[in-house]
């Protein structure tokens, strides 16, 4: 039989359990806590939250925590309105938002953790700057060759239809971090919401380096490590599907060879 060893440092341990307080109105929450600059393995701390105090959302208890007893939890957050992507994290075992994610449609003890199979910054902080550094990487804005209107560059109706369900992506990271090829490949494959953006602009029809675009991004790792798991389209808080846009970059390849 093989004999797996995790990692130094990998295996999380139990935590502090915080006092419970009094109502009839009070979930748990089991959160993730890690700081580097304190060592050791990371841990999940257990709190109660006192939901007539704070609002429906996950975000709501978060803040609530770090106001009322915790003031080092650290989790990113900006925008609450399901905007900026900053409160991505893993929910009850999926990817989502937490300003958009409601403790109702949690039942029982609600498991908080950062985006998973990155490095943690600290708590629920995973670092994103490979993802970032990937999306620079794609060039995410218009290139023209032609010179330049004297307003602006315009568009058909129907062209612009196109590029609905791409634009809306907010960049929160949650289907690259639910997707095992990503996983596995992050340092290689660009994931489901950098392939996405490609789309946006591959299809841009303003856009004049397509070509370049698709050389780009033409690799066995960077495109094609895509298995049609799904779980990008799943988790998705703006309701997009990557799967849909990887698939169309593939025909994309395919017609430029024919």
């Amino acid at each position: 039989m093989a004999q797996l060893t995790l990692p130094k440092g990998s295996s999380v341990k139990a935590g502090k359990v915080w006092p419970k307080p009094d109502g009839d109105n009070i979930r748990e929450f089991k959160i993730y806590r890690y700081d580097p600059d304190q060592g050791g393995n990371p841990r999940t701390d257990t709190f109660f939250v006192n939901v007539s105090e704070c609002g429906p959302m996950i975000l709501d208890a978060l803040l609530w925590i770090k106001d009322n007893i915790d003031a080092t939890l650290t989790l990113r957050r900006s925008c609450r309105e399901g905007i900026c992507g900053s409160c991505s994290m893993n929910v009850d075992g999926l990817n989502t938002l937490a300003c958009t994610k409601g403790m109702s449609e949690v039942k029982g003890v609600i498991k908080v953790y950062p985006l998973p199979h990155l490095p943690v910054v600290k708590d629920l902080v995973p670092d994103l700057s490979n993802f970032y550094a990937q999306h620079r990487s794609i060039e995410p804005w218009l290139q023209t060759k032609t010179p330049a209107p004297g307003t602006e560059w315009k568009q058909s109706h129907e062209d612009r239809e196109k590029l609905d369900g791409l634009y809306e992506c907010i960049l929160c990271a949650c289907c690259s971090t639910s997707c095992p090829s990503y996983w596995w490949n992050g340092d290689r494959y660009l994931g489901p919401a950098i392939l996405l953006q490609a789309y946006r602009w591959l299809i841009d029809s303003r856009d004049e380096a397509t070509g370049e675009r698709l050389d780009n991004i033409e690799d066995p790792f960077r495109l094609y490590r895509c298995h049609t798991i799904m779980n990008c389209t799943n988790v998705c808080p703006k309701g997009l599907n990557p799967a849909q846009a990887i698939a169309e970059i593939k025909k994309l390849m395919i017609e430029r060879q024919i």
